[in-house]
């Protein structure tokens, strides 16, 4: 009985260590690569299209498939696909909501609320998208010109997102609002942690 409390006891000390382990593995082979291809496709956008493009009318556009789906550059100050954009309270809320998503999700990884590989997917792609959107609000408020000399918090209220992917839904002729990489994995993640929660409360019913 004592050794295999004991047992129990090494297995329960080194669990935070198994923890520590999973995260930096997933952090280098998930969040890192796709925050570098979301911020790395942003810069060529913003040096494809200068500011001067923001005043052209139309504004010019890259055709990737011809009537359905182009490159563009947008700035979104809110949410994804461009929810909220043009408001005067979204730059500072969509700042906010950011910092206490990313606390959630640390508290979540710690509580094992993120669970099997999928939800730790999940988890890893929420960091991406996350930390990728609130990098831009960051910095791209302070590199427009006329944001130069202005005050940190006049640069930060400037901040947004850029978004650049550009689809038209061929049956419904319906142009989807922009979005980025960042995007893209939030919205996979959420997908992936509706279906492992689905997943979950199946085997769960089959269970009782």
């Amino acid at each position: 009985m004592a050794v295999a409390e004991t047992s129990k006891d090494m297995e329960t000390a080194l669990e935070p260590g198994k923890k520590e382990v999973r995260f930096i593995t997933l952090f280098l082979s998930i969040v890192l690569p796709l925050y570098i291809l979301d911020q790395v496709t942003k810069f060529w956008i913003v040096k494809r299209f200068p500011p001067s493009w923001l005043d052209e009318d139309p504004r010019e556009h890259i055709a990737v498939i011809d009537g359905y789906f182009n490159l563009v550059r947008v700035h979104n100050q809110g949410v994804a696909f461009g929810f909220g954009n043009g408001s005067d309270w979204a730059p500072v809320v969509f700042l906010v909501v950011p910092l206490i998503a990313l606390t959630l999700i640390t508290i979540g990884w710690r509580k094992n609320f993120f669970v099997g590989t999928w939800g730790k997917v999940a988890a890893s792609l929420l960091l991406c998208g996350i930390l990728g959107n609130l990098t831009d609000r960051l910095v791209q408020g302070s590199l427009l010109e006329e944001m130069k000399g202005a005050s940190f918090w006049d640069r930060l209220k400037a901040g947004y997102v850029v978004d650049f992917l550009d689809f038209t839904i061929p049956v419904f002729n319906y142009q989807w609002p922009s979005f980025n990489v960042a995007d893209s994995c939030i919205c996979i993640a959420a997908a992936l942690l509706f279906f492992t929660g689905l997943k979950a409360d199946m085997k769960q019913a089959k269970g009782s």
